[in-house]
């Protein structure tokens, strides 16, 4: 399986891989103090071991770092950062790499400095509901740890076995159950964080509640570009008392975004509605034998789940209604055994891709419920002139769309078609009053996409909060903004200041 998105990559070239030789000068220079920081065999320096570093999920942007250190606590990560903001040495975060933007794309004059071996649960409080983790943590073992006190966390990417908590917190994940139970956002109430300036501090007070400025909220989804988060204190959710998963097919994703907007216009919560397309459910029958109705053209996973009076009431709507749109085939998951029979394929569903294409772009925009009919209808018009194959995969219940552009990236003329494909969706998100991402991020990948949404005073302010953190640009640098024009990167020439700076509330550093 390979996943791309070939575009420029400000590290590693036009979609392509940077090796270095070796550590410049000044890298070299920083190799004593990175050790003495964190110890012996935690930093790595070979070529060939860096290579293992130079992606993260999204394999299109590829750079090989010039150092990756290992740190184990918080100071060894405070330490790491002030000698590279001492040194003037840019620094990029990286969790278990499993992000779809290029976020965590390292650089060949940088250090990057891999939370996987934080991996800590400090503690489960169950009286609070709350648990207190390092970033190394997966995200499912956090619910491991807080199911014996009958808690979970709520936030579920499909990559939830492997990706980290750390990770999470940069990009704000959702996954399937954020219809109801929310975003990453929505369930950490304290942060401890390294500041670029290698600061150790605490955003939130762990209620969530803290008063003032929300900085921590600001942090959560800032990409790695405001700091590096060493410690999360996250919200646990008791267990629900009942849960029903429902199979609906049908033979159109017309029929099944029907029943979407009805299910929601009822006035009724799922905790997930997702939805797969024929393709997709090609690619995962290929890949994991999901064994789903046989001719569906679309199939709707809706999960209930709450008080048991309520989700059998609730199920029972949900069947009426899926059937009134058209659904031909209505499965119930007996036991959790058949429950995680039915979500197999659609968790599967980005890696099962790869079973029917040799690469494809994963896109990530959002649009209205209300919009969904005409987007698809929009993207599949799309699909047919350009010739490309789109596999489409979303979360329905909040519009979150995510378009699998399927080609082959051993021809040029195929590659930037589906580039092209690619952005062309992205438009159509944004025309309908939607975004260009809804949980991937923004990163490398998309970045070129941002102008497209925002103008020119929006991204300056944008870049007014990043440099209030990051003043040197030194964290992260060249994620999110196309064309970076303060903390001291300014490609061209500024054609008059800011609103705000010239109102005086705000200064450029």
């Amino acid at each position: 399986m390979t996943e791309q998105s070939p575009g420029p990559s400000p590290s590693g070239g036009p979609g392509g891989r940077t090796a270095p030789p070796g550590p410049s000068a000044v890298l070299a220079a920083l190799i004593p103090r990175l050790t003495e920081v964190c110890g012996p065999d935690t930093v790595i320096t070979d070529p060939m071991e860096l290579r293992t570093y130079e992606c993260d999920g999204l394999t299109a942007h590829r750079c090989s770092p010039g150092l990756v250190v290992l740190p184990e606590t918080a100071a060894q990560v405070a330490g790491v950062v002030r000698a590279c903001a001492a040194a003037g040495v840019p620094f990029v975060a990286r969790g278990s790499g499993t992000g779809l933007s290029g976020g965590a794309l390292p650089r060949a004059d940088g250090v990057l400095i891999v939370t996987s071996r934080m991996r800590r649960i400090i503690e489960i409080d169950s009286a609070s509901r709350r648990a207190i983790v390092e970033p190394g943590v997966t995200n499912l073992a956090v619910s491991q740890a807080a199911e014996p006190f009958g808690l979970f966390y709520a936030p579920d990417p499909s990559s939830q076995k492997i990706c980290s908590v750390g990770g999470n917190v940069a990009e704000n994940s959702g996954g399937a159950h954020c219809l109801k139970h929310g975003f990453t956002v929505h369930h950490v109430t304290g942060l401890e964080i390294v500041t670029p300036e290698g600061e150790l501090t605490w955003l939130g007070d762990g209620t969530g509640a803290a008063p003032g400025y929300d900085l921590m909220g600001a942090f959560t989804g800032s990409e790695g570009t405001l700091g590096i988060v060493t410690k999360i204190v996250v919200r646990l959710t008791p267990v629900p008392q009942a849960v029903t998963t429902l199979l609906a097919a049908f033979e159109t994703t017309g029929h099944g975004g029907a029943a979407v907007s009805a299910i929601i216009g009822a006035g009724i919560l799922p905790a997930a509605i997702e939805m797969m397309d024929a393709l997709a459910i090609e690619a995962a029958e290929a890949a994991v034998a999901c064994r789903y109705p046989a001719g569906a053209g679309a199939v709707l996973i809706v999960e209930l789940d709450g008080p048991e009076t309520d989700v059998l009431g609730e199920t029972a709507a949900v069947r009426k209604l899926a059937e009134q749109a058209g659904a031909f085939e209505i499965r119930e998951a007996a036991d959790p055994a058949e429950r995680a029979a039915i979500w197999t394929g659609r968790r599967s569903a980005f890696a099962a891709v790869g079973r029917i294409s040799p690469a494809y772009i994963v896109q990530d925009g959002v649009v209205p419920r209300t919009a969904l009919p005409e987007v698809l209808d929009r993207i599949s018009a799309l699909s047919r002139q350009a010739g490309i194959r789109v596999a489409n995969v979303f979360h329905a219940g909040d519009g979150n769309l995510h378009p699998l552009v399927l080609f082959d990236d051993s021809s040029p003329e195929q590659s930037a078609a589906a580039e092209a494909l690619s952005g062309a969706i992205l438009d159509e998100c944004i025309s309908h009053g939607g975004s260009i991402t809804g949980e991937h991020g923004v990163g490398v990948d998309k970045s070129r996409y941002l102008p497209r949404m925002f103008g020119p005073d929006d991204l300056d302010t944008m870049q007014l909060l990043r440099c209030a953190f990051d003043p040197a640009g030194l964290c992260n640098p060249g994620k999110i903004f196309p064309t970076p024009r303060m903390c001291g990167e300014v490609p061209g020439i500024r054609r008059g200041p800011h609103p705000l700076v010239a109102s005086g509330q705000a200064e450029i550093f």
